[in-house]
């Protein structure tokens, strides 16, 4: 009895202690995410105050500047520069010579202390229940996401107020306990940017109906500013018809409403305007309908988010400023398996923290998804994505992935991340494909930000470490660049094969690789692909430190370009990719480097001796054709083999080595899967 009784004051003892652990593990997240949301918003401030002030906040300054529309006796929308509405200009007014002594520093700080108080009323307003880990860290990851965000980005840089009506719905909807009180917030809002006024039907269906009359609020808000200022209330609402033609023209790519995409499509006059009514109505049926059936559902912020979205795709304009709502839908979660689980929120939170051209590759027949990706997936938001209800089985649990077993060849002493274990079913496709092409977005920024935003910025330095590496070449005995390039350009067809293998297989053949260990060898896939993303990481590194121009961009050196064509050495920019890409990365080279992984994943998974020969034969080949273009330095390859080699042992490093088997659970489910989580319905474990 008393080695039972000890056993178990120790099991206790165990448990506090872990139960601690937990705590303090969140006490440390907490605080870390505090700080990055406090060094998030510094950096945005800064960004702000340091620049010049003909720069910074522009709308602001064409207000109620000096020169400002609210200083003009005439029309507030004779220049249609003012884009807001009458009550807007009513209530704007009177700030005007406050707004002018502290435009720069006031009206930042205020509409930063908006979105601090934006974040922290939706973190309040998560679907219960709410676990400890999401209560306590909620409040800096929405204030974090807030500071990232375009719209508020844009808001900050250009001193607009669209954080406002934003802030008063969620107020009117959350805060607010007054029955009235709620709708009054909600038409005052309404009467600052007119397609809010979709959140009354919603406060009506969902059983706040005195909150709803008291959206009367609108109509008492425009009848004042009419009285105040008819003159101008008939040209926004007559002649403009609601805010329509007004600010930037109606098809930037900048207003993403349904109205301005129709005309980005070459529609324009009566059908166009019938067909916007048309898909308008549509979309305020369906995204109301479901925003009941959310908000119903216990889900608010939701119903919220998803009747934002409906009155951006309806609204005649909507500025980059006004998209706030899709980040609202965040919240909502999408999909009855845990790896699906992830796909709605990473495609929202980089549709509105990321320029569309980092979203889409640049392609003609992408354009009309790249230029109006905000509009659809506020769409896809209000009216198509299947968001679980509170009541569905998977809304807490989903179907658990399963995970490989712990490979014990590694070193002990370095923590196995968890999101880096390697899954042996397929990871989402399309979340995949998404972090792909940020991911390479990004790495073709910094890359580009390595020589100072342009090539002429580290011309200098890159020519001179591209005469380091030719005379360290020489010493060794290694300058064959000139000899192998002039050789190469005599013989037409060897120089048409080489350009053409420099410029096609660059990329073919890594994404080739990566799709058929996809489709085929799913339990490899993730160890392939972390290697080639470190050793991407490494490479990026090395560009940084080490900008080096390439045989064809050194003077004098008489190599000739068989792939860009002749250079102008006079000019600063110069070839034909210049505008494009940081020409001075040619250390390590990522051409040899990708095709020395591809080879060497081939040659270590290929079940065939040839299959493994013709895989070594790609960064042979590749090695030739970057030394005969002129594009490499012999030692620019031997960087692209140490790159490749960091990249795999990092990744046997964080991950483990590769995993030799696999196991029925690679193929659906088996006796030695290892699942995360409780298990799931016999229906819903059957394979993808």
């Amino acid at each position: 009895m008393a080695n039972a009784e000890h056993s178990g004051r120790a099991a206790e003892a165990f448990g506090a202690t872990a139960v601690g652990g937990t705590r303090a593990r969140l006490r440390a997240a907490r605080l870390g995410l505090w700080l990055l949301a406090a060094v998030l918003a510094v950096r945005q401030v800064a960004l702000v105050l340091t620049t010049p002030s003909g720069e910074r906040l522009t709308d602001l300054e064409t207000w109620v500047g000096p020169e400002g529309v609210l200083h003009v006796s005439g029309s507030l929308y004779d220049s249609t520069e003012f884009t807001g509405t009458p009550f807007g200009g009513l209530v704007l007014k009177p700030l005007t010579r406050s707004a002018e002594q502290t435009l720069g520093w006031g009206w930042t700080f205020g509409t930063l202390l908006l979105v601090v108080a934006l974040a922290l009323v939706a973190a309040r307003a998560l679907p219960q229940p709410v676990g400890r880990r999401t209560a306590l860290l909620a409040a800096p990851v929405a204030v974090s996401l807030l500071m990232v965000s375009l719209p508020v980005r844009n808001t900050l840089w250009l001193g607009q107020t669209s954080i406002i009506p934003v802030l008063l719905v969620l107020l009117g909807c959350f805060v607010a306990h007054g029955r009235r009180a709620g709708g009054v917030l909600v038409g005052v809002a309404a009467a600052l940017q007119p397609a809010l006024l979709l959140f009354v039907p919603l406060l009506w269906f969902t059983g706040r109906r005195q909150a709803a009359a008291g959206a009367l609020t609108f109509a008492s808000a425009t009848a004042l500013a009419w009285a105040a200022m008819p003159q101008d209330s008939t040209a926004y609402w007559v002649h403009h018809l609601a805010g329509a033609g007004l600010g930037g023209p109606a098809d930037a790519l900048a207003n993403q409403s349904l109205h301005a995409a129709l005309l980005r499509l070459g529609l324009e006059g009566p059908l166009e305007i019938a067909l916007f009514l048309l898909l308008g109505a549509a979309v305020v049926t369906l995204g109301l309908r479901r925003a009941v059936h959310y908000a119903r559902d216990g889900q608010l912020l939701l119903a919220v988010g998803i009747t934002g979205c409906a009155a951006i795709a309806v609204s005649p304009t909507a500025w980059q400023h006004q998209l706030l709502w899709v980040l609202l839908t965040v919240v909502g979660r999408v999909g009855t398996r845990a790896r699906d689980r992830l796909v709605w929120p990473v495609a929202v939170v980089l549709v509105m923290t990321l320029p569309a051209k980092m979203m889409l590759p640049n392609m003609a027949f992408l354009f009309p998804l790249r230029d109006n990706v905000v509009l659809l997936a506020a769409l896809a938001a209000a009216t198509a994505v299947r968001f679980l209800g509170r009541t569905s089985p998977y809304f807490r649990d989903p179907v658990p992935t399963p995970y490989a077993p712990p490979v014990p060849a590694r070193f002990a002493f370095v923590p196995l991340l968890p999101f880096l274990r390697r899954v042996l079913i397929r990871p989402n496709l399309l979340l995949e494909l998404l972090l792909i092409r940020v991911t390479y977005a990004g790495y073709a920024k910094v890359r580009l930000a390595a020589t100072g935003g342009s090539n002429e910025a580290g011309r200098a330095r890159a020519e001179e470490h591209g005469q380091q590496i030719l005379d360290l070449e020489r010493l060794l005995h290694m300058d064959i660049e000139h000899a192998v390039n002039h050789a190469v350009v005599k013989v037409g067809w060897l120089r048409n094969f080489f350009d053409f293998y420099y410029t096609s297989f660059h990329f073919v053949v890594p994404l080739t690789v990566l799709g058929l260990l996809y489709w085929r060898r799913p339990v490899h896939y993730r160890w392939a692909r972390s290697a080639l993303g470190f050793a991407t990481l490494l490479a990026l590194v090395g560009f940084w430190l080490y900008p080096l121009a390439p045989p064809r961009l050194m003077p004098d050196l008489g190599i000739i370009d068989t792939v860009h064509g002749v250079q102008d050495f006079s000019k600063p920019d110069y070839g034909t990719l210049t505008a494009l890409t940081n020409q001075y990365a040619a250390m390590p080279s990522l051409h040899f480097g990708w095709s020395l992984w591809c080879g060497l994943v081939i040659a270590i998974i290929a079940p065939k001796a040839w299959m493994k020969v013709l895989g070594l034969l790609h960064p042979l080949f590749t090695a030739a054709a970057i030394v005969a273009t002129g594009n490499h330095w012999i030692l620019d390859a031997a960087g692209g083999a140490l790159v490749v080699g960091g990249g795999f042992a990092l990744t046997y490093l964080l991950q483990g080595p590769r995993a030799r088997t696999v196991t029925a659970a690679a193929e659906g489910g088996g006796a030695k899967e290892v699942s995360s989580g409780p298990p799931a319905p016999e229906k819903d474990r059957t394979p993808s």
